[in-house]
């Protein structure tokens, strides 16, 4: 017997879907419900399926299902389709354990079992690469399914008095009205709601433009981003709210582009016996079981030692200068924003660490420091999704022996990976880092040598 699952009618109770400020118009359908064969899964998780010769993308599809879909919206190569129901679902088909999978954008795999999650995204990190190392083996580093981010940014609308606090929907602006997210470390998931309770008809309410939770080894903390000014005596009786959690609260104003934090209220985290000192607003990998597991598989890889002078690229606050350090002879770290390079830079001091100095430059643009002079033997580089592809011919410049790529867009990488193959060098070993289980989005790792 077929087992049919419907989707059209899913209970709304799992989450308040509004948003009054800007409203997205649901997709129409412009075509009838009919069945399709899932062939395979995108790079986003949809489901691939064909009609008359014509690829058709079916979020919500599994590969090897049958399913009833009504196209919404008709391109000249491809069609989009809404899953309307499940005809024969697939044998890795798993009910997802948050109530909010249906409407919230963030988790789109739940609906499939973890193995599976990973293979999905193996299969297609293999293919981006499969110009620049079609035999090359992907080992995988994984660890929990749940309860791993450890930084979260929360959405607030205030409507009709009643307190929407969560994250966008599915393809939407609109905000979907949360209890609790499962891949919060637990101690993020109990900050949310307690947060939540306190925010539920306070004044305050419809003056925040957003949220951010943050756990690290210094504790918990919630950064409150205004839209307009509150009173002294308002935000006193936050922050005696906030002793009493405890947590440590932090206030973005209407005027500010950055929260004005004191040093000493600045956060850190530990890595490899080090201590890593930010901002509240700095970038640092979500998923700190996974970062340790990182930084622990790039020491192997690159291997640093006494002899080395390596390049650390978009460095961040030190996440693998310092522990490169720890080894080389010499490491300089190079990042695009200056309050990053001054906590970097306080952090290699305050871990004793005086073979390790910084410098502020934008990668995107041609060097503007003289670093042909450092004799760099080896490199480690870690850009945002736009990759590092600028800055390459000033790389192969150098000719380091080994350079190691961590990359959160496998397209970027290939294309990167493509130049660096046409410049003397080779994979020597690949990795998918499954930093964000439950979603689409992976992270890689190849090590160059020349």
């Amino acid at each position: 017997m077929r087992k049919r699952v419907s989707t059209s009618n899913k209970a709304t109770s799992s989450g308040n879907f509004t948003n009054k400020r800007r409203r997205t118009k649901p997709s129409q359908p412009i075509g009838p419900v009919q069945s399709f064969s899932v062939e395979g899964l995108t790079h986003e998780g949809k489901g691939v399926a064909r009609a008359a010769g014509k690829v058709t993308f079916i979020p919500g599809a599994l590969p090897n299902e049958t399913v009833k879909a009504q196209v919404v919206k008709s391109n000249r190569r491809f069609d989009e389709a809404k899953l309307i129901e499940i005809e024969q679902p697939s044998p890795h088909r798993v009910e997802p354990a948050c109530p909010h999978y249906v409407q919230c954008g963030g988790c789109s795999f739940q609906h499939l079992a973890l193995e599976q999650q990973r293979a999905a995204k193996m299969n297609w990190l293999q293919g981006q690469l499969r110009k620049v190392c079609p035999e090359q083996e992907l080992t995988l580093l994984a660890d929990s399914a749940f309860g791993y981010r450890r930084r979260a940014r929360l959405s607030v609308l205030v409507t009709e008095q009643k307190l929407n606090l969560g994250f966008r929907g599915k393809s939407s602006q609109q905000i979907v009205s949360i209890d609790n997210c499962l891949v919060l470390t637990p101690v993020l998931q109990r900050a949310f709601t307690t947060l939540k309770s306190r925010l539920s008809g306070n004044a305050i309410a419809d003056k925040i433009g957003h949220i951010e939770l943050l756990d690290d080894d210094k504790g918990v903390s919630v950064l409150i981003r205004l839209t307009a000014n509150i009173d002294d005596h308002e935000q006193q009786k936050w922050q005696q709210w906030a002793q009493q959690q405890p947590l440590q609260l932090y206030w973005q104003h209407a005027d500010d582009n950055r929260a004005i934090v004191l040093q000493q209220d600045m956060r850190h985290y530990q890595l490899n016996g080090l201590t890593l000192t930010y901002h509240p607003q700095d970038f640092i990998q979500v998923n700190a079981m996974m970062n340790t597991k990182m930084v622990a598989q790039a020491m192997e890889w690159l291997a640093p030692n006494t002899n080395d002078v390596i390049l650390d690229l978009f460095c961040g606050v030190g996440n693998f200068s310092l522990p490169l350090a720890q080894h080389a002879k010499q490491v300089v770290g190079v990042e695009v924003q200056t309050s990053m390079v001054d906590s970097a830079q306080t952090n290699a001091t305050a871990n004793g660490l005086d073979n390790l100095s910084f410098i502020a430059a934008d990668l995107t643009q041609p060097a503007t420091k003289n670093l042909t002079s450092l004799g760099v033997t080896k490199v480690l580089l870690d850009p945002p999704r736009a990759g590092a592809f600028e800055f390459l011919p000033t790389l192969v410049k150098l000719k380091p022996k080994h350079i190691l790529y961590v990359s959160c867009d496998a397209a970027t990488m290939a294309r990167d990976a493509q130049y660096l193959l046409e410049n003397r060098y080779k994979v020597q070993r690949g990795s998918m880092m499954d930093l964000f289980p439950q979603t689409a989005h992976l992270e890689s790792m190849l090590l160059f040598s020349r």
